[in-house]
């Protein structure tokens, strides 16, 4: 992290997972955990969860997020959420884009580069996932990959709201698996993903941007993920699920 530079962020990503009553009683377990962090903490919750979640950390330090956004101000696409609809209820971030999506609702990267600059026009702050699956890194195509992603999730993104935005660097391969890139592969492919910004924006808007690590990351190999330069933070998921195994992840960004 180079926090002179840019903000460090730590994101619990969790999925299809807590009811209102369960997330309310997370998040109340959480809040005097991360009161005093020096990162961004945000809590990326189920639609059904927003509101509470909203209303339980009115006052904190932890931002909400959406877990997705269409690209339509409104319409007919039963089971979508617009990101007016989001903004309205009081959401700060929206994860577009993870593997998860493209891989089971067949999220493509025209349709992340929609919802990413649908979701800037309504004034939330993206964060854009892009990662290699594992035959692709197996093929040694993992900045191929990174590169095709990053130039068409961010198509016709200006300068301005690239700033605005947070890249999150998943590998497939190590999501939900237990399996976790090495801090050198971490930040070897973060550092790549800020040259190729840099080549498509300039090296200023390249170095103002958070780039996050997702995949396995936990309070046993947090430490040295977060140690490396181009490595901003984390986009969490099993581990955002449970206060005191999230906290000690916020703490080593605090650092």
């Amino acid at each position: 992290m180079d926090k002179s530079k840019r903000k460090a962020i730590i994101a619990g990503n969790w999925k299809m997972n807590k009811t209102p009553s369960e997330a309310k009683a997370l998040l109340e377990e959480l809040i005097p955990l991360v009161k005093d962090a020096d990162c961004e903490v945000i809590a990326c919750v189920p639609y059904v969860d927003l509101a509470v979640a909203i209303e339980t950390t009115k006052g904190t330090n932890i931002k909400i997020g959406a877990e997705n956004c269409h690209w339509a101000e409104s319409g007919a696409f039963t089971g979508e959420v617009s990101t007016g609809m989001l903004k309205e209820v009081g959401v700060e971030y929206v994860v577009l884009g993870h593997s998860e999506r493209r891989q089971y609702f067949g999220e493509t990267d025209e349709t992340v580069n929609k919802r990413t600059k649908a979701a800037l026009a309504a004034g939330l702050k993206p964060i854009v996932c892009v990662g290699e699956l594992l035959w692709e890194r197996e093929c040694d195509i993992t900045e191929e990959v990174i590169a095709r992603q990053i130039k068409l999730d961010l198509f016709d993104v200006s300068a301005e709201d690239v700033k605005k935005t947070v890249i999150a660097y998943e590998p497939v391969w190590a999501i939900g698996t237990g399996k976790t890139a090495t801090s050198d592969q971490a930040e070897e492919v973060c550092a790549f993903i800020r040259a190729t910004l840099a080549k498509l924006y300039d090296e200023e808007t390249a170095q103002a941007v958070t780039i996050q690590y997702g995949g396995s990351m936990n309070a046993d190999n947090c430490d040295e993920l977060l140690a490396k330069t181009n490595v901003d933070g984390g986009l969490i998921g099993g581990a955002s699920l449970v206060a005191a195994k999230f906290q000690p992840i916020v703490a080593a960004a605090s650092k």
